[in-house]
């Protein structure tokens, strides 16, 4: 089945079942391989994106629920890499072994669309379904400060 989607700023057309999960079709079908598999079941965030705005587990989103809403994943946070997040979590350090980081880094742009200068309590309960197995948690909410402090913007732009 033709399935028409938004996806980075661009149309897409890929041929799935509705039924697909997203990961698989942004991954397998788009190429786009930032997002990762991690669980399977929506419990650790490795594969989080952006759906019209929200952050979703790509994993445990079938491609044919998305409809018209555009989809961004970390290849789509910025044409050149330099969304305030991307630099705040280099000027960081953040990542150890970095698998978590692409969902991370979208957790957080969803929070800071919603709330432009989180608190440390705003902060972990928008990022507690993103686990980091090497233990980065301070240094993420440190980022994410960071990048609040230079107002972080939409997606793509």
């Amino acid at each position: 089945m033709s399935i028409q989607l938004n996806v980075n700023h661009e149309s897409a057309v890929v041929d799935a079942p509705s039924d697909m999960p997203l990961l698989w079709v942004l991954r397998d079908l788009l190429h786009l391989t930032g997002s990762k598999y991690g669980c399977g079941i929506g419990a650790c965030g490795a594969c989080t994106v952006l759906v019209g705005g929200q952050a979703v587990r790509s994993c445990m989103t079938a491609v044919g629920d998305v409809g018209s809403a555009p989809v961004i994943t970390i290849e789509g946070l910025s044409p050149d890499g330099r969304h305030p997040l991307q630099v705040a979590w280099e000027a960081i350090d953040v990542p150890q072994c970095g698998y978590c980081q692409a969902g991370q880094i979208m957790s957080a742009t969803a929070l800071l669309q919603k709330t432009a200068h989180p608190t440390d309590a705003e902060i972990d309960a928008a990022m507690s379904g993103n686990l980091c197995r090497c233990g980065t948690f301070t240094l993420i909410r440190e980022a994410i400060h960071k990048a609040a402090q230079t107002g972080a913007p939409t997606p793509g732009k």
